[in-house]
């Protein structure tokens, strides 16, 4: 499972942020695109967090849902696989605007 080592990165970057403070709360943006399950991040939080400044942390998952924009006509709408194609128009070749996010977007610390 990779979320294993993606949410010890993730606790690693709030540490390195958080400038020798306790951290009370993260809050991550995953996209629906980007291969990372949300579910299993939160299950693996607990563990990563245990003797760090995190530990105790609550954590909340924005979820962003994917979206494309279409090459030959510029429609926008929402993406579920990377090989959709335009539903406007029908081309292929779609460019993903969203839903490939992986960040901490905040963190709040005593």
């Amino acid at each position: 499972m990779h979320e294993m080592s993606i949410t010890q990165n993730v606790v690693e970057i709030c540490e390195s942020s958080a400038g020798g403070r306790r951290i009370l709360a993260v809050v991550l943006e995953i996209g629906e695109l980007s291969g990372v399950v949300p579910e299993a991040v939160e299950f693996c939080f607990e563990a990563c967090t245990a003797g760090t400044l995190a530990e105790g942390a609550r954590l909340a998952i924005d979820r962003v849902p994917g979206r494309g924009e279409c090459g030959s006509c510029a429609a926008l709408f929402p993406v579920r696989t990377y090989f959709d194609p335009c539903p406007a128009c029908g081309a292929y070749g779609v460019r993903v605007v969203a839903g490939e996010e992986l960040r901490v977007k905040e963190l709040e610390v005593e």
